[in-house]
């Protein structure tokens, strides 16, 4: 057809009378889906390019932020029976109340008087420290006095030995002009004996002359003897000196080793004093453990071991003591790969467990009976499973949490970072990527050796 006419062929068709016609005609319900669905798209095309805050996922339980705020077990110093319970479970007990009692069950304590015994041990001890002391002071006053007493004596031998000397030169002098007088009269023998042989003398004067000659030789040998009964003597009074010399040494060093060996008992007996007051003051000490006292004020939570007459050992724990008013944080536990895009400060969004809550974890603020936090410890070694754990504290900036939380209470929290489109929120959960970082924590300058000085 040319369709030269400006008349179209369906305006004198009535397509109600024909059943191909009405079947070829568009449904209105499909009509509809169709801008349903073209709306719904749209919308959903949209939604994609929202923001939405990417976060850290982890589990953890309530707890408190200070070690000594933490529950603990009280434990016993030293072994014993229990004797007598003074509190209960659930009972509010102040710092050092009582919380049981105990008995000894060693034999080496078994005396009521023991502290009596070693108090008398002690002054026992000491008594015999005060007698060696004075025995010491006397040995050295006896070593003082041998000292003294050596020099005097060596004095008193030079004198003598001085006098012997000068004998010995005396007897000498004396030896020597006896000596020449008998050479004398020696001589004057010989020629009156050649003279009274030729008869130039008489007999009673050469009798005279021979007869001097005799005593001149007896005196010789007299002088002789007390030169070498000098000579005897002085050797003697040096050998003398020598034997003093011997003998008080010998005396001082057997003073000398008296005194050491007095010194070492009394060192030994100072040694042992030192024991027994240990012993004493580790008794004095022991007393006080008989009492199992609370070591800071709390709940008694649970008795670890219960009844009357059951032993217990040293350091073996005998309750839980829950701290009165806590410093409650979570610790929260994630995985590894989400570590490093935590920092110290970073917000986190908690659920209790027991709380009802309506959580969006990428749009917080839409977020029903969830509290805030916020990052304040981050280890730096991993737990048991792989993951870190952190410790979160209350957001000072956001609503308060339960006063009911009781530590040990379960929880989900959710650490916030950085917003993205939702479009690629999915496509990274698809992939199993970790959440990206797109602003690091700003990271303080290094402060310079001259700043510092400044």
């Amino acid at each position: 057809m040319l369709n030269i006419s400006k008349r179209t062929l369906g305006e004198n068709i009535n397509e109600d009378k024909y059943y191909v016609l009405r079947t070829l005609r568009t449904p209105g319900a499909g009509r509809i889906l169709a801008r349903a669905l073209l709306i719904v798209g749209f919308l959903f095309f949209l939604f994609l390019f929202l923001p939405w805050q990417q976060n850290v996922r982890g589990t953890g339980k309530v707890t408190a932020f200070t070690p000594q705020d933490r529950p603990q077990n009280i434990e016993s110093a030293i072994a014993g029976r229990i004797s007598n319970w003074k509190v209960k479970e659930g009972q509010f007990v102040e710092r050092g109340d009582t919380i049981l009692i105990l008995s000894e069950i060693k034999d080496k304590y078994f005396d009521p008087e023991l502290l009596l015994r070693l108090d008398e041990q002690i002054h026992a001890k000491r008594s015999s420290i005060e007698s060696k002391k004075k025995k010491a002071d006397a040995l050295q006053d006896q070593i003082a006095a041998l000292e003294e007493a050596v020099e005097v004596k060596m004095e008193q031998t030079r004198n003598k030995m001085l006098q012997a000397e000068l004998k010995l030169v005396s007897d000498s002098v004396d030896f020597e002009a006896e000596k020449i007088r008998y050479s004398n009269f020696g001589n004057q023998y010989e020629r009156n004996k050649k003279l009274y042989e030729i008869g130039n003398i008489a007999l009673t004067k050469f009798q005279d002359i021979e007869s001097k000659l005799q005593e001149s030789k007896m005196k010789k040998i007299s002088a002789e003897n007390k030169f070498l009964e000098s000579k005897a003597e002085l050797i003697n009074t040096r050998i003398q000196i020598t034997g003093v010399k011997a003998e008080y040494a010998d005396k001082i060093s057997k003073a000398r080793s008296d005194l050491n060996a007095t010194l070492a008992e009394l060192f030994d007996a100072e040694g042992s004093l030192a024991k027994i007051r240990n012993e004493y003051a580790n008794m004095e000490i022991r007393n006080q453990q008989y009492q199992v006292i609370a070591p800071q004020s709390g709940f008694m939570v649970k008795a670890i071991k219960a009844g009357l007459g059951e032993t217990i050992k040293e350091g073996e724990a005998v309750a839980t003591i829950m701290p009165a008013t806590p410093e409650i944080a979570v610790e929260m536990y994630v995985k590894a790969m989400d570590v490093p895009l935590i920092s110290k400060g970073r917000k986190v969004r908690i659920l209790f467990d027991g709380w009802p809550a309506l959580q969006f974890s990428g749009w917080p603020s839409a977020s029903v009976g969830t509290f805030g936090g916020t990052v304040k410890v981050i280890d730096y070694i991993n737990s048991t499973g792989g993951e870190f754990r952190m410790l979160v504290t209350p957001d000072p900036n956001d609503e308060p949490w339960p006063s009911q939380l009781r530590v040990g209470s379960g929880t989900k929290g959710w650490v916030m970072l950085e917003n993205v489109p939702i479009w690629y929120e999915i496509w990274r959960q698809l992939n199993g990527f970790p959440p990206s970082l797109y602003e690091e924590p700003a990271k303080k300058p290094a402060i310079t050796e001259k700043e510092e000085k400044s």
